[in-house]
């Protein structure tokens, strides 16, 4: 039997989740046929076969999690000298400064989980954790009451569920950038009462970001921390935050915002939100961001501390508008207010810098058109 292992998939990836076959035992099979489809901490990816011929066992079920390397499919034959460990799965470049999406590892102080042998053999019975207990004891020490409590909650919850695809990969995101990250936020509102009816929000924010990096453009870069170098970035790649039910954030890159029509940038929206919906959004369109922007007033809440992920250094997050009493000259006025939370990187970025930019995606939101 040759078997095809699962394939380096780019980015440093390290594993992925068999979502489905699209072969079966016995079933001869033509070069580059789709094996099956997988889905990584990026995208879901279809794998082609490496080769024509019968498939004669498959390894993993739909649903498991499968290391880079591990089998994946045997095919029919006497077994080669080398098996087939496969090869990059599409176009996916990289590089070098690309950071490992990985998360950083969590320490518990400096004296670890304080627990008696006693207590810690209660958890082991019970199937407690116990970094998730609280400790009641003196200086710290968890005692077996704290054990039956968590395990008196855990029995009423529901059975643990494993974090798979993308919400796999944004918690390992959100790791790093809580491990790595000077997060600083200034916050600040937009009056947009002067704004024709029907328009659109998210374009107008797009708009607006670009007037704050062509003001700012230190808050449109990447930073390398390992050497502790910025670079300034011309192109303004916008990652947009997408809020997705059931598969978790998703944050697609649209290209060269400054650049682009209003009408082009509408389409590309609308383009990546019915990929992310069909879960059909090619892996190249979810890296690369050079800034981020979060509209998560679409839904709810005013200001926020929206995460800055390596090696960017800032996102812009809007809340949802509202009608406010506010002072216009020596009267008050019923306006639609825009609030706007900016977080940025302070290891790269000053406040006056981050003050700057904010100021300027102000001034070009209050414009009428």
């Amino acid at each position: 039997m040759n078997i095809f292992r699962l394939p380096d998939l780019g980015e440093g990836l390290q594993e992925a989740e068999l979502v489905e076959w699209h072969v079966a035992p016995g079933q001869d099979v033509a070069l580059d046929q789709p094996l099956a489809s997988v889905e990584t901490a990026k995208a879901v990816v279809e794998i082609p076969s490496p080769r024509a011929g019968r498939v004669e066992k498959l390894f993993a079920q739909a649903g498991e999690i499968i290391r880079i390397g591990g089998p994946l499919i045997g095919f029919d034959g006497a077994r080669e000298e080398s098996e087939d460990a496969g090869t990059v799965v599409g176009a996916m470049e990289t590089s070098s400064r690309v950071l490992q999406e990985a998360p950083a590892p969590v320490g518990h102080g400096a004296t670890g989980v304080r627990a008696a042998p006693a207590v810690r053999a209660l958890a082991r019975r019970l199937e407690v954790d116990l970094t998730m207990v609280t400790p009641s004891g003196a200086d710290g020490v968890i005692t077996a009451g704290d054990v039956q409590r968590v395990a008196r909650i855990l029995s009423e919850a529901e059975p643990a569920e494993p974090l798979r695809g993308f919400r796999r990969a944004m918690a390992q995101n959100m790791a790093l950038a809580q491990a790595e990250v000077a997060a600083a936020t200034v916050v600040d509102d937009a009056d947009i009462d002067e704004w024709p009816a029907h328009s659109d929000t998210t374009l107008r924010l797009i708009r607006a970001l670009v007037a704050g990096c062509r003001a700012e453009p230190a808050l449109n870069a990447w930073f390398e921390s390992h050497v502790l170098a910025r670079r300034v970035l011309k192109k303004i790649d916008l990652g947009i935050a997408v809020d997705s039910a059931e598969g978790g954030l998703f944050v697609p890159v649209l290209r060269n915002v400054a650049e682009r029509e209003p009408a082009d940038l509408r389409e590309g929206l609308n383009r990546m939100r019915a990929d992310i919906a069909a879960r059909t959004i090619p892996p190249e369109e979810l890296r690369g961001a050079t800034i981020t922007l979060s509209n998560f007033g679409m839904i709810a809440g005013r200001y926020a501390a929206p995460v800055v992920l390596p090696p960017t250094v800032a996102i812009l997050g809007a809340g949802r508008i509202r009608r406010e009493v506010v002072a216009q000259g020596d009267r008050p006025a019923v306006r639609r207010i825009l609030p706007l939370s900016l977080t940025f990187d302070h290891r790269v970025v000053t406040g006056g810098e981050a003050a700057r930019f904010l100021g300027a995606v102000i001034a070009d939101l209050a414009k009428a058109a």
